[in-house]
């Protein structure tokens, strides 16, 4: 793939670019990660400058299998049907690794949470993960 297409899928949100029910449950996951974690960095570095370890530290609090589940756990009732069940599937995945030190459950709803994230990247639907977010972080912190 050339820098171009590369450019392309990443500006257009990657609308046709990659059909998301095509992908597996983990990799929707690997790709959600990533997605997740740009919109943790921003909401954090929008708070104000900080050094790097600071900015880090507040990350964390989001960053992790029990801050994703519990985020879960407040956006579920507003996802739709197909939504629910692309979190199922990434929560259902069979993942080769296993948490350490932490809750098996937070882990797999982490996961369902990341594909989810992945699935409407791919789907080119990044206004629909942007409020997911923004709902899920606005109401979890009441």
């Amino acid at each position: 793939m050339d820098i171009n297409t590369i450019k392309a899928l990443l500006i257009e949100g990657v609308q046709g670019g990659i059909k998301p029910n095509e992908v597996s449950s983990l990799a929707l996951a690997y790709i959600g990660d990533a997605i997740y974690e740009i919109f943790v960095r921003t909401m954090v570095l929008s708070k104000g400058n900080a050094p790097v370890n600071k900015l880090h530290k507040q990350s964390k609090e989001y960053v992790n299998a029990k801050g994703q589940a519990e985020l879960y756990q407040v956006i579920a009732e507003y996802l739709t049907e197909e939504e629910k069940a692309v979190f199922r599937r990434g929560r259902n995945a069979k993942s080769y690794t296993t948490p350490k030190n932490m809750d098996i459950a937070d882990y797999r709803r982490a996961t369902g949470l990341e594909a989810l994230f992945g699935y409407l990247y791919l789907k080119g639907d990044m206004q629909r993960a942007l409020e997911l977010f923004e709902k899920g972080v606005s109401l979890g912190r009441e």
